[in-house]
């Protein structure tokens, strides 16, 4: 795809140490009591005919330069919308990005706004409110955006979610008070991923088990995307057609369970001309790029 300017990193096959673990299991204690109320590859070792002594810490497989192979496997979107999508696979540290532009993130901020309040929440020594558990529901399951725009006054605003950003790791994330427009790239929701369903020391196992929760019981209606590329999603998309050009962004972020191994998968997109040709992109990517990893895909 010559729209996009490839990062390119490697990695050792043999990358084992230092895993993230994947995402809490759902249930267990949260922050608070729930509110009553219904509101809203290449593995060819190197070998020699003598071979070298043992080097403590130096692997003698070859690296293999896996933003590359994503980036061979990717085929060029059939309406010329714009692509880049990032990868994780939890069980063995490989990583694969494709894309470094910007994207607008429509609703998967709502994820980026839930990690915020349940942060503040945790500095403030108290548990969610009925009224912030049932936006945060509400936002999350339903993707209902009254209740976003409720919670980002709660945490501040835009200033407010960028300063949660840098806390929880994100570095390419601009937050702006129309929420739908922040903007992001699929290697920082990969970095989200990470703080919501890892075991990093930013959010507490209970902020990220209720994140997981409700991530894991989104309406039937909205399950696409990034659940193509694998079993038992925990997901958020977000879908948002411009005003300025009638095109609509399609992106998907979430965790999914693939060959035996967890991914976090993070798709983002613009330029559609209809919805269902960005979901359909969004699958097609998400697969393409769980394959890269070496997991197999399996059916959403």
């Amino acid at each position: 795809m010559p729209r996009h300017r490839t990062r390119r990193s490697t990695l050792s096959a043999s990358v084992t140490a230092g895993l993230l673990l994947a995402c809490s299991a759902v249930g267990g204690a949260y922050l608070v009591g729930r509110s009553a109320d219904d509101a809203p590859a290449a593995v060819a070792a190197v070998s020699s005919a003598s071979s070298p002594p043992a080097t403590t810490g130096v692997s003698e497989e070859p690296e293999v330069d896996l933003d590359a192979e994503l980036a061979e496997a990717l085929a060029v979107p059939a309406d010329g919308a714009d692509v880049s999508v990032s990868v994780l696979d939890t069980e063995t540290g490989a990583r694969a990005t494709y894309g470094d532009g910007t994207y607008d993130t429509a609703s998967i901020v709502k994820v980026d706004i839930l990690a915020a309040l349940l942060l503040l929440a945790q500095d403030e020594g108290r548990e969610l409110s009925g009224t912030e558990h049932a936006y945060a529901e509400a936002m999350i399951r339903r993707s209902d955006n009254t209740s976003a725009t409720q919670l980002l006054r709660v945490i501040g605003g835009a200033e407010g979610l960028d300063a949660a950003n840098e806390r929880l790791g994100l570095t390419e994330t601009g937050a702006v008070h129309a929420w739908g427009l922040t903007q992001t790239t699929a290697a920082d929701q990969v970095r989200l991923l990470e703080a919501v369903c890892g075991a990093g020391p930013v959010l507490t196992e209970a902020s990220r088990a209720y994140v997981t929760e409700l991530m894991g019981d989104v309406e039937a209606g909205q399950r696409w995307g990034v659940s193509a590329a694998g079993t038992g999603a925990v997901l958020k998309n977000g879908w948002m057609p411009r005003t300025t050009t009638g095109l609509w962004d399609v992106n998907s972020i979430g965790r999914v369970e693939s060959g035996g191994h967890t991914l976090l998968v993070a798709v983002l997109s613009r330029g559609h001309t209809t919805k269902e040709a960005g979901i359909a992109l969004v699958e097609s990517v998400a697969k393409t790029a769980a394959g890269v990893t070496g997991a197999v895909s399996g059916p959403g």
